[in-house]
């Protein structure tokens, strides 16, 4: 055969197989794989029901299985946990409840692979210690001194430097969610809206000043989620916003996020399982505006 006959049907043939790779039918498309990630925020713990290992209080009501549902995913590894803070993305997490060990949850970061095409992650709450503050600054007498004084003595704001320090660390830790899941969409939350301006007391049993003080530290911690985010190719989803009008101070029914004594089945200071279903909902408008 002729050297021009023969580069003739080559040229064809490679012609030929892009035709048919351009017009695979909408069927062959890429299996979605979801990864979620993070803390107690993500997990619902006491929201029923409970899946996994029992300290972790993941929910089959958290916000990522109602996503997952949603987004109709081949597969979703929910990894989330309660207690977990960045280190353990890449460390083992120790479980105990009421004192009693159960071993340890592995490193959330075994969960992403090559395949995965989506990751949500939830984290920095417990690497700054804000339920704990929160916890410390539940008064019923309305002659307290406000905890806000203990946290910002000296003109100090340590709260605010724990939020600070958190910055790099959530940093890596998206550095590594790309390094190990490189295809995936990332998808990062802040926390939301635990307290109206001025509080509630004594529905919610925090002084109006300390109330603020809280929901201001929140407020910080979400603007430096939502910058890391952004330095790191990843979506951060704000739920604060949309939270309005759903915070510890409403009513029962209206209630995204408990307060101190829960009037439904969730953890206090988190949120409950309307609360997961609507962050899930605000996530969704985020993958698809």
């Amino acid at each position: 055969m002729a050297r021009g006959t023969t580069a003739a049907l080559a040229a064809g043939a490679l012609a030929l197989t892009g035709l048919v790779a351009s017009t695979a039918p909408a069927g062959a498309a890429e299996r979605q794989v979801y990864v979620a990630l993070g803390d107690s925020m993500a997990s619902g713990p006491l929201i029923p029901d409970i899946t996994g290992p029992l300290a972790c209080g993941r929910s089959t009501n958290n916000y990522a299985h109602v996503l997952a549902a949603q987004l109709h995913v081949a597969e979703l590894r929910d990894v989330t946990c309660s207690g977990a803070a960045t280190g353990h993305m890449t460390s083992p997490q120790h479980l105990s409840l009421a004192g009693v060990d159960l071993g340890e949850a592995p490193p959330q970061f075994d969960a992403l692979s090559a395949d995965t095409t989506l990751v949500t992650l939830t984290i920095g709450g417990n690497d700054v210690g804000l339920v704990g503050v929160a916890k410390g600054c539940a008064t019923l007498n309305p002659f307290a001194t406000p905890c806000k004084d203990k946290w910002t003595s000296g003109g100090v704001d340590q709260v605010a430097q724990r939020i600070d320090a958190f910055a790099p660390k959530l940093a890596t830790v998206l550095t590594g969610i790309h390094t190990r899941a490189p295809h995936a969409r990332v998808v990062v939350t802040g926390y939301g809206l635990y307290i109206k301006p001025g509080g509630c007391w004594p529905y919610q049993p925090v002084l109006g000043v300390d109330a603020d003080y809280l929901q201001g530290s929140v407020n910080r911690l979400n603007t430096t989620i939502a910058s890391q985010a952004a330095a790191h190719n990843a979506t951060y989803v704000d739920v604060a916003g949309p939270s309005t009008g759903h915070d510890a101070c409403q009513a029962p029914s209206a209630k995204w996020l408990e307060g101190y004594i829960p009037t439904d089945l969730a953890a206090p200071l988190h949120p409950n399982r309307r609360g997961e279903a609507n962050y899930a909902d605000i996530i969704a408008r985020n993958l698809h505006p």
